[in-house]
């Protein structure tokens, strides 16, 4: 069958007195791939949602391959043939890929006769453009084949329109690029039309054969793709307001090793080994980056180091001292941190924003003599980092629980650098985030580098590291297996060790520069 046109006319939702989406009209070409951008907010989920059924439209009309339908409910947009890739996997991992999409047809009977389902799985198999053996278990599969399973799922289910949501977060650059190249080239096959919504200029561009632009909820700008500049697109999704770009690094030698693991063993949450005795040395004014696909150690080693998780073996030493972990070493060391999900790792939930940019604080001078806290001198500095860190927030006394991702993000980034900072660790810093907020971040990051902080930068984005890194470590299955200097690192080296490809990482992984 060929790929269906969609047009979205006129489309408003509202939730409560808050309109979401305002009157948008957007035409998505058959056989096309189509970008959606916009900042956190701007309404490309709500607009997407209306699409899939998980929310109704107030106002609207959308015509499907030359008439208008309602998508009341999810079952509504599948019996249409419009289905979505997700951020995360929605795969259960103890299950084959074959059980796996035979499950997600929903309707199955009592008694599965699975001679048959694996005949019509392996004709089905036969005919795409991507593999992924039937036999082989979820949790034994690396993420781009997980990614490509959920697209084939799209596909064994007769959806000729897939939304994509930010598809390639948990992949490599290469990984990212074969599954973005594989879904344009059916698309360009008249096989299926493909919404995409991606905040990564590079994969629109690349891939994408038009582009929408929606900001605070209505549609601000579109065209095709080859005509637009990335600076063009980031100008419609952010309007005319000036946003901070990224700092420019200072050249200057690295100082001192201010933070270093010598043979440091991890455990996981189920008692196995998640770091496998790894070496690593950040020095003063330097970004060290570590590269990895989630689930390689990464979130452990953190963990491990800001003291929610204890040493398995070996030591880590600050400023060439041992370091366990405490309050009291933290403050002594200037030692800082911006967690993966700060909202649950680095925040008190229901909490104020002020009682949050406090923690770090609040039983020092000037917030505290003693056991008396002063709120006056508390209020004053919340509106002060509040204000400098450009927090959008109805109040410094509003529980940061109602803060956009972006907003908790700078006020945890607030907290964390309104003082002197010696070690900055960071952890995926702006997973998810909008445009404003990344460059935001990044060059408050670089910032602390360029006073002489040693950070450790822990992302699973590729680009965000070759931009910010001085130098990248590569981590697979809880050991580094190659390091390189980020200003000529060779990306499809390192997504080789990132994705476990490469044959001999220990020769190139130069040893001598990871344990210096």
């Amino acid at each position: 069958m060929a790929a269906p046109a969609l047009q979205v006319i006129g489309m408003t939702k509202r939730f409560g007195a808050m309109t979401a989406l305002d009157n948008v009209t957007i035409n998505f070409e058959p056989g096309k791939v189509h970008a959606l951008l916009g900042e956190n907010g701007a309404g490309k989920s709500t607009l997407v949602k209306c699409l899939v059924g998980f929310y109704s439209a107030n106002e609207g009309q959308v015509i499907y391959d030359g008439r208008e339908v309602a998508i009341k409910t999810p079952f509504d947009a599948a019996a249409l043939g419009i289905g979505m890739v997700y951020q995360q996997f929605t795969l259960v991992p103890s299950m084959t890929v074959e059980e796996n999409l035979v499950l997600s047809r929903g309707n199955l009977p009592m008694k599965i006769k699975w001679s048959e389902e694996t005949k019509a799985l392996r004709a089905f198999m036969a005919r795409m453009p991507f593999q992924v053996p039937l036999e082989k278990q979820i949790s034994s599969l690396a993420a781009g084949e997980k990614q490509r399973l959920e697209i084939l799922k799209q596909l064994y289910l007769d959806r000729r329109l897939i939304i994509l949501d930010e598809p390639t977060s948990v992949l490599t650059l290469e990984e990212a690029d074969e599954a973005l190249g594989l879904i344009r080239d059916m698309a360009h096959r008249d096989e299926i039309s493909v919404i995409i919504i991606t905040h990564k200029f590079r994969e629109v561009t690349s891939f994408a054969d038009n582009v929408s632009v929606l900001r605070r909820g209505k549609l601000v700008g579109e065209g095709k793709v080859a005509e637009l500049s990335p600076d063009q697109m980031a100008e419609m999704m952010i309007g005319s307001r000036q946003i901070k770009t990224s700092a420019d690094k200072i050249v200057h030698e690295a100082g001192a090793v201010r933070l270093e693991t010598i043979g440091l063993t991890v455990g996981d949450d189920g008692g196995l080994t998640a770091v496998h005795g790894v070496n690593l040395a950040v020095k003063s004014g330097e970004i060290l980056g570590i590269a990895g696909v989630s689930g390689n150690g990464q979130r452990e080693l953190i963990e491990c180091l800001l003291g929610q998780r204890p040493v398995a073996g070996g030591m880590v030493k600050v400023k060439g001292e041992p370091y366990s972990m405490t309050r009291r070493e933290i403050q002594k060391h200037k030692i800082f941190s911006l967690p993966e999900e700060p909202l649950r790792n680095a925040c008190v939930p229901n909490m104020s924003v002020a009682g949050n940019m406090a923690l770090r604080s609040f039983d020092q001078q000037p917030l505290a003599s003693g056991p008396l806290l002063h709120y006056g001198a508390l209020g004053s500095m919340a509106k002060r980092l509040i204000a400098e860190f450009r927090v959008k927030t109805s109040s410094p006394e509003a529980p940061i629980r109602t803060l956009s991702g972006g907003n908790v993000q700078r006020a945890v980034l607030a907290r964390e650098l309104s003082a002197e900072v010696d070690v900055l660790i960071v952890a995926n810093p702006v997973f998810g985030l909008d445009f404003a907020a990344v460059a935001d971040i990044h060059s408050r990051i670089v910032a602390a580098r360029n006073r002489g902080a040693a950070v450790l930068l822990v992302s699973e984005d590729l680009d965000e590291l070759l931009e910010l890194a001085d130098r990248i470590l590569v981590i697979f299955e809880g050991e580094f297996v190659y390091e390189t200097p980020a200003a000529n690192a060779d990306t499809s080296i390192i997504g080789r060790y990132m994705a476990g490809h490469a044959s001999t990482p220990a020769a190139v992984a130069a040893p001598e520069a990871v344990a210096a």
